[in-house]
């Protein structure tokens, strides 16, 4: 029986031309929990996301990313926390964040959008960000070089291995955010 409803949002933007993009390592770690919980995101045009469901143990756990493009993230977050009728608390959200070096992940309880558009759409929409994030570290731009540019930009090629690395880490704190709360998933993210 379900005791409970969590939400897990990767952030990104939708579409071939963005896939692999620094700008969507939240839905490089969706990739990952998609394949963990045995599921496949479908498209919920009412939400303006794709998502899935899962029970894990006494947990209802769905999965999103929305399709609204990153600068109106919080269109789709705010959709589904009054579907599903869960307080934010009840929400992990996890993105890029060039404040990191690459391949570095940070799990907080909550905090601030800083200077990410999602996080501050996400923000706009709720009022407060009382949520735990997943911040996956993209690294910054270059002196000189257009942030824009930057986070829309692929990946070097000699940073692919750690990414591919931090993708995996992230997941598992989602997993383990699911499974024993933010504290162990802190603990197990913001280890190194």
């Amino acid at each position: 029986m379900v005791k409970n409803t969590l939400l897990i949002v990767g952030l990104g933007n939708p579409g071939e031309k963005y896939a692999h993009t620094r700008h969507n390592a939240g839905f490089e770690v969706m990739s990952r929990l998609e394949e963990y919980y045995g599921v496949k995101l479908r498209k919920r045009l009412l939400l303006q996301g794709m998502t899935a469901e899962v029970t894990d143990g006494e947990t209802k756990v769905v999965l999103c990313e929305p399709l609204t493009f990153m600068n109106r993230s919080g269109d789709c977050v705010k959709k589904l926390l009054n579907r599903f009728k869960v307080p934010q608390e009840n929400m992990i959200v996890i993105y890029d964040d060039i404040d990191l070096p690459p391949g570095k992940v940070r799990v907080r309880k909550n905090g601030g959008p800083g200077t990410h558009n999602g996080m501050r759409s996400i923000a706009g929409q709720l009022g407060k960000t009382d949520f735990p994030r997943i911040r996956v570290g993209t690294g910054d731009r270059p002196a000189g070089e257009d942030l824009a540019a930057w986070v829309l930009g692929h990946w070097k090629p000699e940073d692919k291995e750690i990414m591919e690395a931090a993708f995996n880490k992230a997941a598992e704190c989602a997993r383990l955010w699911v499974k024993e709360g933010i504290d162990k998933a802190m603990q197990m993210g913001n280890k190194g």
